[in-house]
């Protein structure tokens, strides 16, 4: 069974951003260009705390439309004093191409060594963050804390831009708050100083989560640079979602967080639709245990399983979540303390199945990842 949603042509306020091609049938996949990095689409998988590490990365990698994978946000200074959390976050290896590294700080020396030190691991591109509303990534002046004050962040945006070749992107929100929207002007001076793309979410660092996103928000930023990329992002949970911020804001790529962990299907339903007009339903209860497994083989692999077990039990949940498993014996596999425990609690999930008259090779029904609720000031 395949859904269709017509390709619409994206809005076009210059001449860069051409309509695509009248006939879906005839489509080739868009491509994005970081500076000299060439993306093979124009899906990324967006940063995101405690889930975009390396195995869902190549989870993500392996089922196609993956342009480019960012990491968890990294701490500059975590980084440079060699703590073992941060230099985790930053390991790649085959399968993770293209791949970015996300930095944080307030400090245009810190991260500009930081940048180098990525850099010399071989990393594609480095992207600045500059969208995160956690508070305690702003009380350090870092995250959505740059968006006020203009000056220092354009001067440290331009430090890390010039201490290394690779790529450089930021990553932002639309402003601290309604207020102060920033975003169209750190978009023109960032494309000034050498980024080479700009994604925003399309939301204040006082709205947190709540709300919608603002399309035209977003559509701002796109008008206010010359050349350069401009990713959307936020409420990307399905096709449609795509569809309607590439119409509406004449943005050149979408990224997708929450979304992608709901539905780590979704890059290839987007280059299904992108290049045919119709694209396939996401993997069943069956294709997602194949899935979880393989990410937490993975894990147990890398760190060893004293490690991977407590690590892996929020990525478990939305997975057994999403596969609608009942609750009781979600919280069964939340308890396993060893790889063997774990696995024989994922042997009665297959056994059981999902709840009610679903069944392990047909249609779920689609399952959204929650936001933080509340001020952000209590995250």
């Amino acid at each position: 069974m395949t859904a269709t949603i017509a390709p619409t042509p994206t809005r076009t306020p210059d001449a860069r951003r051409l309509p695509a091609t009248a006939n879906p049938g005839e489509r080739s996949p868009q491509t994005l260009h970081f500076g000299s990095l060439e993306l093979p689409t124009r899906w990324l998988l967006s940063p995101l705390a405690g889930f975009t590490n390396l195995e869902f990365r190549r989870i993500a990698r392996s089922l196609g439309g993956v342009g480019l994978g960012t990491t968890d946000l990294v701490n500059a200074r975590g980084l440079l004093e060699g703590s073992v959390k941060s230099l985790e976050l930053i390991e790649t290896g085959p399968g993770d191409s293209p791949f970015a590294v996300q930095l944080f700080g307030n400090d245009a020396h810190l991260m500009s060594e930081a940048a180098k030190l990525v850099e010399g691991r071989g990393v594609d591109s480095i992207d600045i963050n500059m969208g995160c509303p956690v508070d305690r990534v702003c009380k350090t002046g870092a995250g959505s804390k740059l968006m006020q004050d203009t000056r220092r962040t354009t001067d440290l945006v331009t430090a890390v831009v010039q201490a290394v070749s690779v790529p450089v992107t930021v990553k932002m929100r639309l402003g601290w708050d309604d207020s102060r929207l920033t975003a169209p002007t750190f978009a023109r001076r960032f494309e000034d100083c050498g980024v080479t793309a700009v994604m925003i979410h399309g939301r204040t660092r006082a709205q947190g989560f709540s709300g919608t996103i603002s399309l035209p928000g977003i559509a701002a930023v796109c008008d206010a640079v010359r050349s350069i990329p401009v990713i959307g992002n936020g409420d990307v949970r399905t096709v449609a979602d795509a569809d309607r911020m590439l119409k509406e804001t004449g943005c050149d790529g979408v990224s997708v967080g929450r979304g992608a962990l709901a539905n780590p299907w979704i890059f290839r339903q987007l280059i299904q639709w992108e290049t045919t007009g119709r694209f396939d339903p996401p993997g069943s209860f069956a294709d997602r245990m194949d899935l979880l497994k393989r990410q937490f083989g993975d894990l147990c692999d890398r760190h060893g399983e004293e490690r991977a077990v407590p690590r892996f039990r929020k990525m478990a949940h939305w997975y057994l979540k999403a596969m609608k498993v009942r609750a009781e014996l979600r919280g069964v596999v939340q308890q396993a303390k060893t790889r063997a425990e774990f696995e024989a609690a994922l042997q009665r999930v297959w056994d059981e199945g999902p709840v009610g008259q679903l069944t392990r090779t047909g249609l779920l029904p689609d399952m959204h990842v929650p936001v933080p609720k509340g001020p952000v000031e209590r995250w």
